[in-house]
Order: C-alpha cells, then structure tokens, then sequence
C-alpha cells in the first residue's frame, strides 16, 4: 500500500511526525510510506530509512502539489496537521482514503475524520499522530525504536569536529535562539549565568550552537563570552549534518525548539525549558526519545520562582 503521511509545518512539528511513519512501515515492510513535508525538513525525511519517498510542498501552484500526489499513486493518507490547501490537494489528487483529525473546516476534504482535541493536552503531539494511524490499521503496533534516528558516519563527523575545534572533552550544549517557535525562554543574561557555571566547573567543553539565520545572536553571544573557552557553532551544513554532530553530545539545552526535537531524535539527553502552560508544556511537546533522557522544567513569569529555577537548573548541570 502507496501510504502518504501528510505534515509540512515546522522543524519540531515534522519530527512529532515521525514516530507515526516508522510505525505504519513497521506494520507492514511492503507499505511504501511517503512524506509530504516543508522544504526545510526535506533532507531530514530523506535521511529515515523507514520513508520511501518524500514530497516537498514548496507552497507553490495547488495544482502543483496535486500533481506530484498523483505522480505518487497513493491509496490512502494521514494528514497529522491540516489546512485547507493540504486538503484540497488530496480530494483533487483522488486519494482513495484520506484521514485527519476532525478540526477546521478543511475537515470536509477527508474521508475519515478522528475527533481527538488537542488542545486538552491528555497525550503528547507526536502520541496523537501515533493514535491516527489506527483509523488506517487498527492493530497497528504503536512502539517504536529511540533513538528513531541514526547514522554510521556521526562518529566521524563529531571527531573531526573535536579536531577541528581543539575539544578534548565532553561536550554540553547550548542553544540560546529559538527562532519564534517557542512560547518561552530563559534570556541572554540567564544563560550566560548557567554556561558560566559549567565552564567554571571545568568538567565539559561548552559548544553554542546557532541556526544558519542567527548570525547576529551568534556574534552577540561571541561578544558576552569572548574571555571563557567556548566553542561558537554556527550550523552552516545543513540539518543532517547538525543532527549528526549533536547525537554525540553529552548534553544539549534550550527551549522548547526544532533542535530540542533533533537532539531527542538522534538519542542526544536534553534540558529543555518550556512556557508555564498546558498548550506550550512539556505534557504536550516532550519530544519522541527516551522520555528517561529529557528533563523539563516550566520557565515561570515571576521572577523570585525563576530566579530559585537557575539555581536548580545549576545544580543538574554541575552534577551531570
């Protein structure tokens, strides 16, 4: 079966989607499972062994996406995350079966539509994308490998990195950015406490960790920390490449953001910290790895409780 898994927002919300794909692979190695996704996730999908194919929707011409669905001869698909346009493509593409969470009014175009409501938060994003493929496969199997993701060669590529970079230690992470998709985070002046903290110990080598759009946080931060021993990264490679270096990582912190949900992917322990609210929890934006190696912790708004929640924060970090 031609099954098509529909899911073409954001980084961390592509990744919510996998667990959902290797599953539906797994209940049957014949299913050829093809990703429809943003341009930005595309090498990520083609890197899981359990996607077959992977169609880009660019947002261009709707008949564009319609015809690149027919090319594709589906027989059914699961749209994790709807709209209109997503929708309409699949009705005109003549999918067979079309399922989606029974939200909005693109909820018209599918075949199937599972009532779920998300927004009371009773499971995590990436376990309502597992509980659709049920409308498709109702003895489907839900578990599914952590790490999801792995490569040969990321031990290479995180040697020469330590070459390259003069790292003779672990290393401890941090993303400070978050690129707008996050509900909270701690600000510049409360991570350099924390990354000051773990220099201090002398334990770990700190890396920075920036996105290829954040060159002026990159050169803020390089100015804050110019006196300490730190590694600033600026992730100029691609995504794969990124997801490569940071699965060898002792350690990666940050907000609730896309490279959170890459380092989770790939098996990375995480400090994640999320908005003091179910919608932006971690209840509902845990990431697909081990949930053992994730700690969270709720960024309050007050500023005695945030000031208590950096001393906790430093004492995990000092006692990694």
């Amino acid at each position: 079966m031609n099954i098509l898994v529909v899911r073409t927002d954001k980084l961390g919300d592509f990744i919510t989607a996998l667990p959902a794909m290797y599953v539906l692979k797994q209940h049957d190695p014949k299913n050829r499972i093809i990703a429809c996704v943003a341009p930005l996730n595309k090498t990520l999908a083609q890197s899981c062994d359990f996607i077959d194919e992977v169609i880009v929707d660019d947002s261009g011409s709707l008949f564009e996406l319609v015809s690149k669905l027919k090319k594709a001869k589906i027989d059914a698909s699961i749209t994790l995350f709807s709209n209109t346009r997503v929708a309409m493509a699949q009705f005109l593409a003549r999918i067979p079966t079309r399922i989606a969470p029974a939200t909005k009014i693109a909820q018209i175009f599918y075949t199937k539509r599972v009532v779920q409501r998300r927004s009371e938060v009773k499971m995590a994003e990436f376990e309502y994308n597992l509980e659709l493929t049920k409308a498709l496969f109702s003895s489907i199997n839900l578990e599914y490998k952590k790490p999801l993701l792995e490569f040969e060669d990321a031990k290479k590529i995180y040697d020469v990195f330590c070459i390259n970079n003069d790292i003779d230690k672990e290393v401890v992470a941090f993303h400070v950015g978050f690129g707008g998709s996050s509900d909270a985070n701690f600000t510049l002046d409360e991570y350099e406490i924390l990354i000051r903290e773990v220099i201090k110990e002398g334990k770990y080598q700190v890396v920075l960790t920036f996105g290829p759009d954040e060159k002026e946080l990159y050169e803020e931060m390089q100015n804050r920390l110019y006196d300490v021993n730190i590694v600033f990264y600026l992730s100029l490679e691609g995504l794969v490449y990124f997801a490569k270096l940071v699965s060898n990582f002792k350690l990666f912190v940050s907000t609730s953001t896309g490279t959170y949900h890459v380092a989770s992917l790939v098996g990375t322990p995480t400090m994640t910290f999320f908005a003091d609210n179910l919608f932006a929890s971690s209840k509902r934006w845990k990431s697909v790895g081990d949930e053992g190696l994730q700690m969270h912790f709720s960024l309050p708004g007050d500023t005695e409780k945030r000031a208590k929640l950096i001393d906790e924060v430093k004492r995990e970090l000092l006692e990694l």
